[in-house]
């Protein structure tokens, strides 16, 4: 019987040799870099930045602060010369009508040459124009003979039976009123009607009838 046990240890060997020449292909890990622990004088380093952050930002808020303080005040102020200089322009153009009514006066109060119509006249469309210009201004009157009484814009002084208005309508004006654009200015003082008995008798013989002719 042949004996194969040197080729079994041959065999062996040549496995050994090769598993050592096996080399592992690649680079080797490297091995991370500790972090360098923070000194003394980089964390002071960090609180003078905080520091200086803090100064820029507290200077820039008084610069801020400063300035909205300044712009109320002059909001304020122009506010105020606004409220106080409102009228201005309105005075302003009612200045020609003063001087017109300034001069009707001083011609009628003169003996050389009175003219009563010639005053009416000038007084008249001396009025004209200054209502003019008021609606210039934005003024409108407000409509009211005839118009259904609105207690929004009418004050009502006394109320009058008349048959020839429908009830709760203006009949007449005492005293005008006046709108500022939109906004009630001055309320119209009038009188309003009222049913008449004739008139209150008639209208409910007329009810009667007709609810009888619809039965």
């Amino acid at each position: 019987m042949k004996d194969t046990s040197p080729d079994i240890k041959n065999q062996e060997k040549g496995s050994q040799e090769e598993a050592g020449s096996f080399e592992v292909k690649g680079t080797p890990r490297e091995t991370p870099k500790k972090k360098r622990k923070a000194t003394v004088d980089d964390l002071k380093k960090q609180l003078d930045d905080q520091k200086q952050i803090a100064q820029d930002n507290y200077e820039k808020f008084l610069r801020a602060y400063a300035d909205l303080e300044n712009f109320k005040k002059r909001v304020e102020k122009e506010k105020a010369d606004s409220l106080r200089y409102a009228k201005e322009e309105v005075i302003r153009d009612l200045l020609p009508f003063v001087d017109n009514l300034e001069r009707a006066v001083e011609h009628a109060s003169s003996d050389t040459d009175n003219n009563p119509q010639a005053l009416i006249e000038g007084v008249e469309l001396t009025l004209r124009e200054l209502v003019k210009a008021l609606e210039q201004h934005g003024l409108r009157q407000i409509e009211s003979v005839g118009k259904p009484f609105d207690p929004n814009l009418h004050e009502a002084m006394m109320q009058v039976e008349n048959d020839d208005y429908d009830p709760q309508t203006v009949v007449e004006e005492f005293q005008k009123g006046y709108l500022i654009r939109d906004r009630l200015l001055r309320p119209a003082r009038v009188s309003v009607s009222t049913k008449g008995e004739d008139r209150e008798e008639e209208e409910e013989e007329e009810e009667k009838q007709q609810s009888e002719e619809e039965v």
